[in-house]
């Protein structure tokens, strides 16, 4: 995949890279970054020498026919785990437990802090249960990384991406075991996450917005219902008012 998909990306987008040495070059450790858009996962395993390792549902792995199972090679040849959301707490257990066992066998592991792709193109709240519990269990160095206007080249809902350099920012590791042993608390977590998202914030250079990113979806899918509602009740007024003026037959 990396010779094929990534070989083809580095060509055609050409992108560009700051702080590759902060990459160990064997070892265990896991790479935090901003989520701007669905090509991200792409581009920065492309541009580095070892396997990246992140998480995707398990549908992605088991759907039927021949669709599903080019589908299914697809996504472990570009180094995704298939990750049960089933259960009392759903993926998010599953998600830290794929982290740790990646981690102990030595490699890359990456993930998403924000838990979902920004809205609006802006850094939102770090989520602690994935990030910190996954790196105070393995003891593994964070690494933040910046994705750079991947959102213009792939905005939600394009299937064709545009022709332009994107940009990768990757910053010095952080080292949390002075936390070591206290996974449980979470203050701890908590400040694990904002330490890292901090450093994301400086390398990406974004505005920093201290909500998750699923609310503010919620939001702007809410405010676009109202909006759409409004229209609609302004458009039935309107036609009202003017049969109201039309004269009698």
């Amino acid at each position: 995949m990396k010779f094929s998909i990534g070989g083809s990306l580095k060509l055609a987008f050409r992108p560009w890279v700051e702080g590759l040495e902060n990459i160990p070059a064997e070892g265990p450790a896991i790479l935090a970054s901003n989520h701007l858009s669905f090509s991200d996962s792409f581009f920065l395993p492309a541009v580095l020498d070892r396997r990246v390792t992140f998480i995707a549902k398990a549908e992605y792995f088991t759907s039927p026919g021949v669709k599903g199972k080019l589908t299914a090679a697809f996504f472990k040849g570009v180094g995704q785990l298939p990750v049960d959301r089933s259960g009392a707490r759903g993926a998010g257990e599953a998600a830290i437990k794929a982290g740790i066992d990646v981690l102990d066998g030595g490699g890359l592991f990456g993930i998403y802090p924000e838990g979902t792709r920004s809205p609006d193109g802006r850094l939102y709240r770090g989520k602690p249960g994935g990030l910190a519990r996954v790196a105070l269990a393995s003891g593994a160095p964070v690494i933040p990384v910046a994705m750079i206007d991947t959102e213009k080249i792939q905005p939600p809902g394009k299937v064709v991406p545009k022709l332009m350099r994107p940009g990768i920012r990757i910053g010095k590791p952080l080292d949390f075991s002075r936390y070591h042993g206290m996974a449980g608390d979470r203050f701890i977590l908590r400040s694990v996450t904002d330490e890292v998202m901090y450093e994301i914030m400086k390398l990406s250079g974004q505005e920093y917005v201290d909500i998750y990113a699923t609310a503010a979806k919620r939001r702007i899918a809410d405010a676009e219902k109202a909006e759409k509602a409004a229209e609609k009740a302004a458009e039935k007024a309107k036609a009202a008012a003017e049969k109201a003026e039309l004269p009698a037959a």
